[in-house]
């Protein structure tokens, strides 16, 4: 969360004025410990939703907070892209955890996020046969984390993106590096599961999305770093995913992509949706290209001993040739691992 900037005397009423009520109050203090849906809420709080509604309404007018839409559901969080996210984070940060009222919000609110792991533990039980399956046919989760953590390397105080979020490992691993994270989905359920294993890993604050890979709701120029990992190979349209994906880096920021190198595992296609049968280094650094990025790394991610599975991973990495200093470029930074 940023440090508050001037606000006008304007700005600064009106926030206080939305602020200035008992359940709009215990709402920000909620909301500092991460996004809630209205039912979230609802629960907690003991109160009618058309009346969490109408608090909400106000604390968003009002530049507090802010409202994404999932599905049929909608999401409230702090507003983190402006002063007055900042200004509610720091009237939350005065208030007093141990005051019975708020203590008793506290324990609600956990019992929620339990609830939700729960349910997330139920559908991700569902599908875990068949990623299992998966998993046994590349090399382990892990070894493509460590690989996509070195290619990131040291974070920023800027912001990441991570485009099919899934069950937000990603996240788990990349977050804690930047300054804000935000993930995006477009399937509810996993970003249910997402949400869940965040909290649990004590990142309840990353923000997640539902959204269309092909038309994000981001500002150009949004974020320092986006992560695209193992989603290019279900799309119809990759290369325009990609050129969605650099669209939203800013001035020298990085895209990284993770997906299988060509194969002939026929039953992806039939079985598992999956639209492409893997990618060749040279296709995603052409599509690196025409997106206005340069391909700094393409490499196979292997174990120590150099095998791959019989489903090969690779590691894209561009750039944005845009550059926030006056440095350089290299040659070397325009050509492929």
């Amino acid at each position: 969360m940023r440090q508050p900037t001037a606000l006008s005397s304007e700005v600064l009423l009106a926030a206080l004025r939305a602020a200035g009520e008992e359940t709009r109050l215990r709402i920000l203090a909620l909301l500092s410990q991460g996004e809630l849906s209205v039912s979230d809420l609802t629960d907690i709080l003991g109160q009618s939703q058309p009346r969490i509604s109408r608090h909400l309404k106000l604390l968003t007018e009002a530049g507090l907070i802010r409202r994404s839409r999932e599905g049929a559901w909608a999401f409230f969080r702090l507003d983190e892209t402006g002063a007055g996210g900042a200004f509610a984070a720091s009237l939350a940060a005065w208030l007093d955890l141990a005051d019975p009222v708020l203590a008793a919000d506290h324990e609600r609110l956990a019992a929620v996020r339990t609830s939700r792991a729960e349910a997330a533990q139920s559908y991700f039980a569902s599908v875990a046969r068949d990623w299992d399956r998966l998993r046994k046919l590349h090399v382990p989760d892990h070894v493509v984390e460590a690989a996509v953590e070195a290619a990131v390397g040291e974070g920023t105080p800027g912001a990441m993106l991570d485009l099919g979020t899934g069950t937000g490992r990603m996240l788990e691993r990349i977050a804690p590096k930047f300054g804000r994270a935000v993930g995006v989905d477009a399937n509810h359920a996993m970003l249910a599961v997402a949400r869940a294993n965040l909290e649990q890993s004590g990142l309840s604050r990353v923000e997640l999305r539902q959204g269309d890979i092909y038309a994000l709701p981001f500002a150009r120029g949004s974020f320092d770093l986006v992560v695209v990992h193992q989603v290019l190979h279900f799309l119809d349209d990759p290369g325009r995913a990609i050129r969605e994906a650099a669209a939203v880096l800013a001035p020298g920021g990085r895209l990284i992509v993770v997906d299988f190198a060509p194969h002939d595992m026929e039953f992806l296609r039939s079985e598992h949706a999956h639209r492409r049968l893997g990618f060749s280094r040279q296709q995603i650094a052409g599509w690196f290209a025409e997106a206005g990025l340069a391909c700094d790394l393409a490499q196979e991610v292997t174990l120590a001993d150099g095998k791959s599975g019989q489903l090969p991973v690779m590691l894209w990495r561009g750039r944005d040739r845009r550059v926030q200093t006056d440095a350089p470029l290299r040659q070397a930074d325009f050509e492929v691992a």
